[in-house]
């Protein structure tokens, strides 16, 4: 488990000043309409929200752009963190959002703290995580809402052969060209074919104690968006 976070870490590193580009070219521009959807869960809860694996900030930033407040902004990679501080230093919107480097499967807040929490292709990375959505539950006030955007592997008989491959030869070929690092999305592919299916990460959200769980694919099915509740 260590073995993978520190992997992890290390890659996001290497490949931090190519993230986004790759992020837009390698999902056609759909990586922006994704995290909008993700954001406009929470366009009606007040802050603090928590955007864990934050990256760069983009979906920190959308958060803030669809409606004000203050966000705290997790990632365990400070390089991505100030990356994202970096470029995003001229929009105003900034100054709402509070980068913390730490590890999402050990939270470093109290219990109650946030009225809403997202996770963008971040709970397939964590080496625990059934163990981060117990922590997210922790830190969720009663009546908050978790909402997870994750890769999923489409079932569309048409489509699905195409994404494989395309996984596994087009976005490897990509992100090296663009990053320098092909190993990094070698892993990429890797990682959404070995996490289990919708209907297993529901099962992990009920058992760590979230209620009304929804989960609906985008894009054929490319990416899923997960919501729970924690129960007042």
């Amino acid at each position: 488990m260590e073995d993978k976070k520190r992997f992890v870490k290390e890659k996001f590193s290497r490949v931090t000043r190519g993230y986004d580009l790759v992020n837009r070219l390698g999902s056609f521009g759909q990586d922006a309409f994704w995290r909008k959807r993700s954001a406009s869960e929470l366009a009606d809860f007040p802050g603090p929200l928590l955007d864990l694996c934050a990256g760069t900030l983009a979906l920190s930033l959308e958060l803030v752009r669809q409606n004000p407040r203050p966000v705290v902004a997790l990632d365990i990679t400070s390089e991505m963190l100030h990356y994202g501080l970096y470029r995003f230093r001229k929009n105003p919107n900034l100054s709402l959002i509070k980068a913390v480097c730490g590890d999402a499967e050990e939270l470093p807040f109290s219990k109650n703290t946030f009225y809403g929490l997202t996770i963008a292709f971040g709970l397939r990375n964590l080496a625990r995580p059934k163990k981060g959505l117990f922590e997210m539950y922790r830190v969720l006030k009663p009546g908050g809402k978790a909402v997870i955007l994750e890769f999923s592997r489409p079932r569309n008989p048409f489509f699905a052969p195409l994404y494989r491959l395309y996984l596994r030869y087009g976005m490897p070929l990509l992100g090296g060209l663009v990053t320098g690092d092909r190993e990094a999305y070698l892993y990429l592919a890797r990682s959404i074919y070995q996490f289990p299916e919708p209907k297993i990460v529901m099962a992990w959200m009920e058992e760590a104690g979230f209620t009304g769980i929804r989960a609906y694919p985008l894009t054929l099915g490319v990416v899923t968006i997960y919501t729970g509740l924690k129960p007042r």
